[in-house]
């Protein structure tokens, strides 16, 4: 009898640890993942950028945050890169980008290794003080069954305006002698994410 009660007792125990490790959030790998933005200037010179730090997760529920630090900008120009931190994003003050949105979390965890779901999203999106709601088409790829991969299908545009980035873009033009940088970004994205 004893050894029995034992055995039940580990089996509810390994129950609930397997439960536990089924229903924990997915975690955006920083390695796996890739935001890049660009930037045009000069009416046809375009550049892409991207930012080497990114974190977030997605709930069961399907409550997705990413936090983007804006200190972690990439432009292959190390001047830049310094006037977009200081200048553009006033990271000293506004040190990061963060979104939220809400996914279908029963669709992800019921699709099968392989699945390819095509997502209608309304992020929140907080930069620089201000917050927007901007509509974003994304792929959720269920790759396997702790491994999921979430990409923009079309370029997200962020207007500078919208954001109160309008004089910091204006300034880093003057500073550069250009006669022209656009305000509108195209940004894309592919996030990996584990549990």
């Amino acid at each position: 009898m004893e050894r029995k009660m034992k055995t039940l007792i580990m089996a509810a125990g390994l129950g609930i640890l397997s439960l536990n490790a089924y229903s924990a959030d997915w975690l955006v790998s920083n390695q796996g993942s890739r935001i890049n933005f660009i930037s045009i200037k000069k009416g046809d010179i375009a550049e892409v950028h991207h930012f080497t730090q990114v974190s977030g997760q997605l709930s069961d529920a399907g409550a997705f945050s990413l936090s983007i630090p804006l200190n972690s900008v990439v432009t292959n120009v190390e001047i830049r890169d310094q006037r977009m931190k200081e200048i553009l994003f006033e990271t000293a003050q506004y040190p990061s980008v963060e979104l939220t949105a809400s996914l279908d979390g029963q669709a992800i965890d019921k699709a099968s290794v392989g699945t390819i779901m095509s997502m209608s999203v309304d992020a929140k999106v907080s930069l620089h003080g201000k917050t927007q709601t901007l509509p974003v088409m994304v792929s959720v790829a269920k790759v396997a069954g702790d491994k999921l991969m979430v990409a923009s299908e079309a370029p997200l545009v962020v207007n500078a305006g919208d954001f109160g980035l309008t004089p910091g873009v204006e300034k880093l033009r003057e500073i550069a002698g250009l006669p022209a940088i656009s305000k509108a970004v195209p940004v894309s994205f592919v996030l990996t994410l584990m549990r």
